[in-house]
């Protein structure tokens, strides 16, 4: 079934964090000269003496950041996740992991939708980058439900937080009832064929394509993680234990990021079958969305296809081409 349509992420971005500032002197917002673009402007609009706006110069705002940590704020950047994670690492590093200061870094424009504009601005290894970190929370929610409850449990925790913001209207997954819990992951469907694993809004269409494979006589179990750091192991080892297969599809690269965690994850706790659904080891390319997403199969229906090919592929591995039993190792 189609979800219905919901809002940006990055409007709720603004949206929360204007109104928890409302009650937390705290908190206060650095732009990188994009507040148009990631949602932030709602934030200075209305409250103007907490907006810092430091220009193009990700290095030295992610340093004014850990200062102003360091003497009691709640400091979130706001700049693109390639400029956040690609152009101030080093500053990422050295000056809040290492130190565990409490810095909130919002990474706007993840993904490959982000309004065409192009490789420069596309980064896929965000995920697998900022996971190596020792200290960093990882945060990717699916839809504006979540997207304001995990913002507000992210300046409510202590510690530096890295949570995707992606930009387009991504559709409605979760009813009024949903309560976000940091470090647990969600169980959307049950099912014995196939195990997906997503997170983000990539979960939403990743939500479609199993209703898709359901109306074909595929069910599966569908485990979606809002926290990729830390990893909700027991749930993923018990949702793997399911059907032994397990699928994880991510609008990012293959290589690393929730793939990664997950194949670590499970070659410790329950040792299954792992294939994994993304970008490859490639850089990107713009166009209009729902071309892109088809380009790259991650749309529910490149999706659906992907998985039932899998499981095509892996019922004839099983049982062999002569109709004999192969026990897979």
């Amino acid at each position: 079934m189609a979800l219905p349509a919901g809002k940006a992420l990055r409007v709720v971005f603004g949206e929360t964090l204007t109104e928890v500032a409302k009650t937390d002197p705290r908190v206060v917002v650095l732009d990188g000269d994009v507040a148009s673009s990631t949602g932030a402007e709602l934030f200075e609009t209305e409250h103007p003496d907490r907006f810092l706006q430091m220009g193009i110069a990700e290095q030295n705002m992610l340093g004014v950041a850990a200062g102003l940590a360091t003497v009691g704020f709640i400091p979130v950047i706001s700049t693109f996740a390639c400029f956040a994670v690609g152009r101030a690492f080093d500053s990422i590093r050295v000056l809040i992991a290492q130190p565990g200061l409490n810095v909130k870094i919002a990474g706007g424009y993840v993904g490959l939708l982000t309004a065409s504009t192009g490789k420069t601005h596309q980064i896929f290894n965000d995920v697998a980058i900022m996971r190596s970190l020792a200290n960093v929370s990882i945060l990717a929610p699916a839809d504006e439900v979540e997207a304001e409850q995990a913002i507000r449990a992210m300046v409510a925790i202590d510690g530096p937080f890295y949570m995707q913001v992606a930009r387009e209207p991504s559709p409605v997954l979760f009813g009024p009832d949903y309560r976000f819990e940091f470090g647990r992951a969600v169980k959307l469907r049950v099912g014995s064929d196939v195990t997906l694993v997503s997170t983000g809004v990539e979960t939403t269409r990743v939500f479609e394509a199993a209703e898709a494979l359901a109306g074909r006589g595929i069910e599966a179990t569908l485990l979606h993680v809002p926290t990729i750091k830390p990893l909700d192991e027991d749930a993923l080892a018990e949702a793997a234990a399911v059907s032994g297969f397990v699928v994880v599809v991510e609008e990012q690269s293959i290589l690393g990021g929730l793939g990664g965690a997950v194949a670590e994850a499970l070659s410790d706790r329950q040792p299954v079958v792992v294939k994994r659904l993304g970008i490859p080891d490639i850089y990107g390319e713009s166009g209009p969305n729902d071309l892109v997403l088809d380009k790259y199969r991650l749309s529910a229906s490149k999706v659906a296809e992907d998985v039932e090919a899998l499981l095509a592929s892996r019922r004839q591995l099983l049982h062999g081409s002569n109709g004999g039993h192969v026990a897979l190792t």
